[in-house]
């Protein structure tokens, strides 16, 4: 209905499905940098961590809704998730060093996926798709300049 081939939309839903399952994890890896933080930093990175865990569980929503729009169907579980997210759950890590390390790490997956769907969304005309990565691309980068700046 909106103008894309099948085969793409199915191929475009399955890249979407993984990227989906590396933003749910890393939200939840978040989410522990958010309680299990400790030392100096604790109040500014506390609070930084929680803007950033509302922002993946946006993200989330709005790649689920995209991937409604092509016509797939979104993944939802954490087995899913697990399978196909190249991120990794992350245990036991509270420092400051550690979590921005980690957060930087992960930072980086999410950035090479998005690069990778906008690369394929633009070769087959798929505005909605492209535009979606587009803005996240930017906001990637600068997640990775800032907290790069903290690690220096």
């Amino acid at each position: 209905m909106i103008g894309l081939n099948d085969k793409y939309k199915n191929e475009m839903a399955d890249k979407l499905n993984a990227y989906l399952s590396n933003v749910q994890v890393m939200y939840m890896n978040v989410r522990g940098y958010h309680w299990n933080i400790v030392g100096k930093q604790f109040f500014a990175l506390h609070a930084k961590f929680e803007e950033i865990y509302d922002k993946l569980n946006d993200v989330a929503d709005e790649v689920a809704e995209r991937i409604l729009m092509i016509g797939g169907k979104p993944l939802h579980s954490f087995t899913e998730y697990l399978k196909k997210s190249s991120i990794k759950e992350r245990l036991n890590v509270s420092s400051a060093e550690e979590t921005v390390k980690a957060l930087l790490a992960d930072t980086a997956v999410l950035l090479e996926k998005e690069r990778e769907i906008l690369a394929m969304a633009s070769d087959n005309d798929d505005e909605g798709t492209a535009a979606l990565m587009s803005d996240l691309i930017g906001e990637q980068e600068k997640m990775i300049w800032m907290f790069g700046a903290l690690l220096k």
